[in-house]
């Protein structure tokens, strides 16, 4: 599959930046900021960029269940829930999480036809089917790998999971669709406390370094590739991995973590398959780290497969 970077392809909207208690652990500041770093440094111009609207409720339904859905709609979920999601329930935060939702999906869309697609938000890797957790409502990646496989052409699904925390919902979600490979390289004594279990899971040590890092990855993609032919990736970019990251417990670089990006495009460009990237966490004290580290995915993206 040829790459060709003709349509807005970064899912944003002004809802993404949601209004949040002072002193609140989520960096809520950088959905808003990184859009604006990415056109001041010039590695995209404003016409990169699509709004999305609302998911059709009937593509939610493929992934969670209608009981909880309309407890989210109606605002039904106990203060109880609400504190293990992360979030105080309102109806702009779930119309924020269907947009969000619509982001991905769209994004998906477009890189059948432009090879690549990124939400500058997304990677809910903490949803299940009928309930949410550490700052994820519902599954955006699962349920645009859902979209894929009912209505296009695509059969086969990689999902690269490198946010520090391991995706547990996703794992749970796609435990009996052979059709969608979970990978999930993670730290092992972080959040969640109780590990779902991906097709490959890789759980690293704390203060895990660079060279380490970068070399599991390299070798479990390969394991990887060698049974399991992807024709799409889904790939959630996570920037809790930085040294710097107050929640992470790991020891890389920026560098590592731009090293790490790399690793990943390049196999998408050996594969020549479509790829939708979504930024996962970051939870670094300096909102300047986080905002860096996630322009460098998208430096790596373009570098390599434009």
């Amino acid at each position: 599959m040829a790459f060709y970077f003709f349509e807005k392809m970064i899912a944003f909207h002004p809802i993404y930046i949601h209004p949040l208690p002072e002193n609140h652990r989520f960096p809520m500041e950088k959905y808003d900021l990184l859009p604006r770093q990415l056109i001041h440094e010039g590695v995209v111009d404003k016409t990169a960029f699509f709004e999305p609207t609302t998911i059709a409720i009937e593509q939610l339904l493929t992934t969670h269940s209608e009981d909880y859905w309309l407890r989210l709609k109606n605002l039904e979920i106990t203060p109880r829930e609400q504190r293990i999601s992360g979030f105080v329930h309102s109806n702009q935060l779930i119309e924020r999480e269907l947009t969000i939702m619509e982001g991905t999906r769209k994004a998906a869309e477009i890189a059948l036809k432009t090879g690549v697609g990124f939400n500058i938000a997304g990677g809910t890797h903490h949803a299940f089917y009928d309930r949410g957790e550490g700052f994820c409502l519902l599954n955006d990646q699962v349920i645009a790998a859902n979209w894929l496989l009912h209505n296009t052409r695509i059969e086969r699904i990689l999902i690269i999971d490198l946010d520090v925390h391991q995706g547990n919902g996703t794992a749970a979600l796609l435990k009996d669709e052979p059709a969608i490979f979970t990978f999930s390289m993670h730290g092992a004594g972080n959040y969640p406390l109780k590990k779902e279990q991906s097709d490959l899971d890789v759980e690293l040590p704390d203060a895990c370094k660079d060279k380490d890092f970068l070399f599991l990855l390299e070798a479990n993609l390969d394991k990887i590739l060698s049974q399991f032919q992807p024709d799409f990736i889904f790939y959630q970019s996570g920037v809790d991995v930085l040294e710097s990251d107050k929640l992470g417990r790991l020891s890389l670089s920026q560098k590592a973590c731009f090293q790490r990006d790399n690793i990943v495009y390049q196999t998408v460009q050996q594969l020549k398959v479509p790829v939708v990237t979504t930024m996962g966490g970051g939870y670094s004290p300096q909102i300047k780290d986080i905002v860096n580290a996630h322009c460098n995915t998208f430096k790596a993206a373009f570098g390599i497969l434009s």
